[in-house]
């Protein structure tokens, strides 16, 4: 982690941009301010209780640990809740910033930053009795853009550690090939295979505080194990690209127009 302090800003931004292009991810200390934090968690408490739609449901996914169907106990628990920034009018002003801005301008080395509503744009929950288990796997698998090359936010809206599933990150994994075969039929890496157990070793859990901001590459490895704890873990999750590099026409990735920052 790099000192503010001793640095200016634009020697930290180069510093942040070298780390994420050798690890694939990079973590920000305290980018939202407590304040700003503290009312998105509160705006978003409301919308889970009662749970306001559009929503993705554990029993949806189907990974390990959740629940069978909807109808199974605990077949109504959320995932996450959908088009964050069409909900969330305080949580959008602060993702288009100029504050993460300048981040995503080092990280992706762009003048002109978009954020997709299609992928993420979306508040991550993860209920202690019937969270999953998120498999090891690479966003950029679902997309379709021009270039590989897409950053994602992932703002921690409360604590994030082991014990109540924080994300799971391989360091380098972005830079790497594979081969068809380190995947099974639904993208996730193949823990049985000797190469994926050597890669799974590299991982490092990244525990944040509240206001904590983690920036990770499309293509790097991640997971999170369940929520083990009493209480709800929430995260803000927003993916953005250079404006230059344009999602394919007709697919999922270009059904609904960017944000320009």
């Amino acid at each position: 982690m790099l000192d503010p302090d001793t640095q200016t800003p634009q020697v930290r931004l180069q510093e942040l941009a070298a780390a994420f292009h050798r690890d694939g991810f990079v973590v920000v200390s305290g980018l939202c301010p407590d304040d700003v934090c503290a009312g998105l968690r509160e705006q978003v408490e409301a919308s889970l209780n009662p749970m306001l739609a559009p929503a993705e449901f554990e029993a949806d996914v189907g990974y390990p640990g959740s629940p069978t169907d909807r109808q199974a106990k605990g077949g109504d628990t959320p995932r996450r809740l959908l088009y964050a920034c069409s909900r969330f009018r305080a949580l959008r002003s602060w993702v288009t910033s100029p504050d993460v801005k300048q981040y995503l301008q080092a990280l992706l080395n762009a003048e002109a930053v978009s954020l997709s509503q299609c992928h993420h744009n979306c508040i991550m929950t993860k209920y202690p009795s019937y969270s999953s288990d998120t498999l090891w796997h690479q966003d950029v698998r679902y997309w379709a853009f021009q270039r590989p090359e897409l950053v994602s936010l992932w703002l921690a809206l409360g604590e994030e550690q082991a014990d109540n599933g924080a994300l799971q990150v391989i360091p380098g994994s972005h830079r790497q090939a594979y081969a068809a075969g380190q995947l099974d039929e639904a993208q996730f890496l193949r823990p049985d295979l000797p190469e994926n157990q050597a890669l799974i070793e590299r991982a490092v859990t990244v525990e944040l505080h509240r206001g904590d901001v983690l920036f990770f590459h499309c293509r790097t490895f991640h997971a999170a194990g369940r929520n083990r704890t009493r209480d709800v873990k929430l995260s803000g999750v927003f993916t953005y690209h250079d404006r230059r590099n344009q999602a394919v026409p007709g697919t999922k990735s270009a059904q609904y127009p960017s944000i320009p920052l």
